[in-house]
């Protein structure tokens, strides 16, 4: 399978990294992990590539790993599209008080878009 993992230095893309180098290597996937601009994050993404890199050399996997610039919805739903990806990755996903869940802007974009299998790592 050919995966895309979109990230942008939440703690939950972060998380989501961890969980999808892990299963794409026990499933032998295909896997490009998208920086992307992410406004609501601290995180320099300078800062987020290097932990990208930094996991799957700990983890022993080989990925792609590239830069979009650019609005991070908009640029990774035309990637998948565009390149023919089977699933698109994200992380993403809090609970309310009242047990509903809250995405932020750009998971709720990428649900709303993607032509391809959306996964939201919680």
């Amino acid at each position: 399978m050919n995966v895309l993992l979109g990230i942008g230095g939440s703690d939950d893309s972060l998380h989501a990294l961890e969980k999808t180098v892990d299963r794409a290597k026990a499933a032998g996937d295909d896997l490009t992990v998208a920086v992307l601009e992410n406004p609501e994050s601290d995180r320099d993404p300078d800062d987020v590539e290097d932990r990208v890199r930094e996991t799957l050399d700990d983890a022993g996997f080989s990925a792609e790993v590239r830069r979009l610039p650019g609005d991070p919805g908009s640029e990774l739903v035309d990637l998948a599209e565009r390149e023919g990806f089977d699933q698109l990755v994200l992380g993403g996903g809090q609970r309310s008080p009242m047990g509903k869940i809250k995405l932020g802007h750009i998971a709720e974009f990428v649900l709303l878009n993607s032509p391809v299998t959306v996964t939201l790592v919680r």
